[in-house]
């Protein structure tokens, strides 16, 4: 937590600017991103996989998917910040909400991404990365998540994994936003700090390379 607290206060001095050319880039997706879309191309599914720089960035690369959100779920509090959370005691994981189209990217394909770009055998905990709040999860909103959930972990992650899955399944019950600033985050400050460098960058090269049918088509 402490690399990762570092890795924020650097690049948050870049993230003004950075603000400015990536509101060029998200011109394109805006549209997207609203309730405009029809109810039966679009769903969402609330991932926890330590990070949520890191499964954000992920995410972001995968056709079909509208948008991704950055924040907080599975907590006891009737609110949620970045310093209550990461303190460990507000029973919150940081989590990214997937927003995405099933005609395009099925739930299972999403989950398959999901249980290779992250350890889901290790408890409360990715890397360097300690606590709670860091732990696997999936939040499902109704039965047929937990349904498909419940079989990808048996069908897939356990193919994937030698030792015994630790990923909880838990209903959505809240949905807490990150701060603005954490939002885009690897977009917007890339390798300008440690944490992007060592941590997300080998994430996101290895997930283009195992999933190059599955990435976003280059204008």
């Amino acid at each position: 937590m402490k690399n990762k607290l570092f890795a924020l206060s650097l690049g948050f001095l870049f993230f003004a600017s950075a603000c400015q050319n990536q509101a060029r880039i998200n011109a394109q997706t805006k549209d997207m991103k609203t309730d405009k879309i029809a109810t039966t191309d679009k769903e969402s599914i609330t991932l926890a996989g330590g990070c949520f720089w890191c499964v954000e960035a992920i995410y972001q690369d995968v056709e079909g998917v509208y948008s991704t959100v950055s924040g907080y779920s599975g907590g006891s509090d009737i609110d949620a910040n970045y310093k209550a959370v990461c303190s460990g005691m507000t029973g919150h994981a940081e989590v990214v909400q997937v927003t995405f189209n099933p005609n395009i990217i099925a739930l299972e394909d999403i989950l398959r991404i999901f249980w290779s770009t992250h350890d889901p055998t290790t408890l409360n905990r990715q890397g360097a990365d300690v606590g709670p709040q860091y732990r696997s999860a999936i939040f499902y909103q109704d039965d047929r998540q937990k349904t498909i959930a419940e079989k990808s972990i048996k069908e897939v992650a356990s193919t994937l994994w030698d030792d015994p899955i630790v990923t909880t399944l838990e209903p959505l019950l809240d949905f807490y936003p990150a701060e603005d600033y954490h939002q885009d985050y690897y977009t917007l400050v890339g390798s300008r700090n440690s944490y992007c460098t060592f941590v997300i960058t080998p994430k996101v090269t290895k997930f283009r390379k195992e999933f190059a049918d599955k990435l976003k088509k280059k204008n």
